[in-house]
């Protein structure tokens, strides 16, 4: 049997691996555009690699996929997070869970993932071949002939093929799966950033408040988790997962649009109005500024009683009912305008691809297709921050190479 997997980033590899690994006697081939092996694997996480979460029960970690969670929770009773780190350290890479339950190398570099897979790849006989592109797939009688860009190689067939090819950024680098019948979903970007160009905020940039609820105005979406203030705007998790949730519905709005933050990290403005007050009894004398509710960082807090109009000096005793509600207002529904965004290039996620409507999930095999696989971010699939992007790679890559 000859097998082909195109692309060698995290999910290609995985799947050339359980390929070798599940048919000793197969010919196993690894074909990589580029000159590089595993480029984003390389800066993930800032070049530590944020290889899986630590997050063990199935439904759980199935709810932190915009799209493709409902698949994923049949695919991870086959190959989950537990799975993910028992092979990785079976294979000498041992892991470590972050407080936060992300989960990295103990040597807190990539290129140990990097530098296993490599191993593996060697040591089971996986052929490898970088700077070589497949432009087209064509079945021909129960196989598939893959043409090479640039003629690189000569076409050749194949009996099972495993496209593995990443996110791309535009629906053209899909046509070619596109032509074969499958449904593609229009790629757009997500887990982005949000740029807030005409907000003073930004002054406040390196100030990371850990726990904050944001919406977006005019729409249903909401998240929660820490952010960090940039000097271009927002970050942080609870940014990144409401850019991943929103992905479509923001593009839509040609990233322009308002978002709503509540530092106070409670929904109920009544309950926020009381604690201040309280706050305001219990110490009447104390100075504004030198009282800071909810833990808020310093320069924050500042910032807020300037965008309130309360001079820094006043006495919380002397706020009175209206400098309370203003304070209220803010606290729980501060809103900023956003126009436009960030995204990393290198580290780049798409919602979109491959629809999950052409895919088995049971054997991650083409519908439309025989002996064609699909493995990783070429589907319509994608994750929150947290190693939930490299785990849906690794679980997809595990059910393909098995070539059920």
């Amino acid at each position: 049997m000859k097998v082909a997997i195109i692309g060698g980033g995290a999910a290609g590899f995985f799947a050339a691996l359980t390929a070798k690994e599940q048919h000793p006697q197969a010919e196993v081939y690894l074909f990589e555009q580029s000159r590089k092996l595993l480029a984003k694997v390389k800066i993930s996480g800032g070049g530590r690699c944020n290889v899986t979460n630590g997050t063990t029960s199935i439904s759980q970690l199935a709810k932190a996929y915009p799209r493709g969670s409902k698949q994923l929770k049949k695919a991870f009773k086959r190959f989950h997070t537990v799975h993910a780190r028992q092979w990785f350290e079976e294979r000498g890479v041992p892991l470590m869970v972050q407080e936060d339950n992300c989960v990295f190398p103990v040597s807190q570099d990539s290129q140990s993932i990097i530098d296993c897979f490599l191993n593996e790849a060697r040591k089971l006989g996986v052929k490898i071949e970088t700077s070589t592109g497949v432009e087209r797939l064509l079945p021909q009688n129960g196989q598939l002939e893959l043409h090479f860009r640039k003629n690189v190689r000569p076409a050749e067939r194949f009996d099972k093929v495993i496209v593995a090819t990443g996110g791309s950024p535009k629906r053209r680098g899909l046509e070619w799966l596109e032509m074969l019948q499958h449904k593609i979903e229009d790629p757009v970007p997500s887990l982005f950033t949000f740029n807030m160009p005409e907000e003073a905020v930004t002054e406040l940039m390196g100030v990371v408040v850990e726990q904050v609820q944001v919406d977006i105005q005019g729409t249903k979406l909401k998240s929660d988790g820490p952010l960090l203030i940039t000097h271009w705007g927002m970050s942080g998790p609870a940014i990144l997962k409401l850019s991943a949730f929103g992905a479509r519905t923001l593009s839509e709005l040609g990233y322009q649009f308002k978002v709503q933050v509540n530092w106070a990290n409670e929904r109920n403005a009544q309950t926020v109005a009381d604690q201040l007050r309280d706050l305001a009894q219990a110490h009447p004398q104390k100075a504004a500024a030198n009282l800071r509710p909810y833990e808020l960082p310093k320069r924050l807090w500042h910032f807020l009683l300037g965008k309130a109009a309360l001079p820094a000096d006043k006495k919380w005793g002397e706020l009175g009912k209206k400098g309370i509600n203003k304070l209220t207002h803010l606290l729980t529904n501060d809103v900023y305008a956003v126009r436009g965004k960030t995204t990393f290039k290198e580290e780049f996620v798409t919602c979109g691809g491959v629809s999950l409507e052409s895919v088995d999930f049971n054997t991650m095999q083409s519908r439309v297709c025989p002996n064609l696989y699909f493995a990783g971010e070429v589907l319509d699939i994608d994750g929150i921050t947290g190693g939930y992007n490299f785990q849906s790679a690794w679980t997809t890559g595990y059910i393909a190479g098995m070539l059920e």
